[in-house]
């Protein structure tokens, strides 16, 4: 079974029916029917951190860039430098508009045993990203690239937390304590053929997996198969929101967007300023030069209040200085917290900021980036 669309014309991963049945309460996400929670999202979160989760990714999207110029077209499309990349390894970059905007976060993978790159682009923004790099491609006709979007063709799961590798391992030959974060190898998983990458969207070590699109539900129903006796259970958006909140990890529409830098989002470490021009790489360089305007920071909430939001105004001393981009009670922490895009004069670790929640100003302090990390909590 492939995809589906319901009578809303809203997607159906090859899932859908697998979530129903689990219980799952599922909502409209991106286009797709997409399960937000089984057992509750404070339990799913706990069993990421503690044991090991199972995410439905059909909905993301892939891209194939392939040709004899498919490395410079990345080059000028995506912010990282693509070309440290070996067979094998994966890269963590944006494509930038040119005013030095994000038009998405991505995944660039260097295949391990063909020509070309696989490109991982988020759900909400897969026609745009698309749009976007075929445009390109179009326009610098000096290049000879093909942008493939093989979305249709492609299932995606993940199976996240510190069981993870030991549940997999049951299933596949693959020699996974080999396998650095960051890299993709071709294998079987329970005698499916796979691209298996040690990557994932939690603050915990895991894998996603990439199957023929036909043999998506085969591959879930083994994964949890042997996670049964490990604690293995299916996890849902609400789940995946908070745990990447806690690992500092930018969500699209929120931290990110056209008229959000990188080096305002801080992810500049992902911005190769020095590999020659990129797409945007002029304003990002004047804003370096500048100084940045704006910054993302941490924050826990010091009164009680309830959780910040989206989109929270942020004011110092009463006075507006920036919006909350995202916000939750950590289950992991136990206390609410969130991020913030705030003026640069009000940025820095230990300052106050007052957050408005509901009309009215609370407490808050800024904190240490990222909320949760794996090697310190264990």
């Amino acid at each position: 079974m492939g995809e589906g669309e319901n009578q809303d014309g809203v997607r159906q991963t090859p899932l859908y029916d697998r979530h129903v049945a689990l219980g799952a309460k599922m909502i409209p996400f991106a286009g797709w029917m997409m399960p937000v929670q089984y057992a509750g999202i404070i339990a799913e979160h706990r069993t990421v951190r503690t044991e090991a989760g199972l995410f439905d990714l059909g909905h993301m999207g892939q891209v194939s860039v392939t040709g004899p110029d498919a490395l410079p077209f990345l080059q000028y499309v995506a912010t990282n430098d693509v070309s440290k990349l070996e067979p094998g390894a994966a890269q963590y970059a944006m494509l930038t508009n040119e005013q030095g905007g994000v038009v998405d976060d991505i995944i660039i993978y260097r295949e391990p045993s063909s020509d070309g790159y696989m490109v991982v682009v988020n759900a909400s923004n897969k026609d745009k990203d698309v749009a976007w790099m075929q445009e390109w491609a179009a326009r610098r006709n000096d290049l000879q690239v093909s942008v493939e979007d093989i979305s249709d063709r492609l299932g995606m799961v993940a199976i996240q937390g510190p069981k993870s590798d030991d549940i997999l391992a049951t299933l596949t030959s693959a020699d996974l304590a080999g396998l650095p974060g960051f890299h993709l190898l071709e294998t079987e998983v329970a005698g499916i053929p796979v691209k298996l990458a040690r990557t994932g969207y939690t603050g915990e070590d895991g894998f996603e997996i990439y199957p023929a699109i036909e043999r998506s539900g085969e591959l879930w129903d083994a994964l949890m198969a042997a996670g049964a006796g490990a604690g293995l259970q299916p996890i849902g958006l609400g789940a995946r929101d908070t745990l990447r909140l806690e690992a500092r990890m930018p969500l699209y529409g929120n931290e990110l967007g056209d008229d959000i830098s990188p080096l305002e989002a801080g992810l500049g470490w992902a911005v190769a300023l020095d590999k020659g021009e990129f797409i945007g790489s002029g304003p990002i360089v004047a804003q370096k030069a500048a100084g940045v305007p704006r910054k993302t920071v941490g924050f826990r909430m010091t009164e009680r209040s309830g959780a910040p939001r989206s989109h929270c105004p942020v004011q110092v001393d009463g006075v507006e200085v920036g919006f909350v981009t995202s916000g939750a009670m950590s289950p992991t922490l136990g206390e609410n917290i969130g991020l913030a895009l705030v003026e640069s004069s009000a940025a820095g670790v230990g300052k106050p900021l007052e957050i408005v929640i509901r009309d009215k100003p609370y407490k808050a302090e800024q904190i240490k980036l990222p909320f949760y990390r794996r090697s310190e909590a264990r």
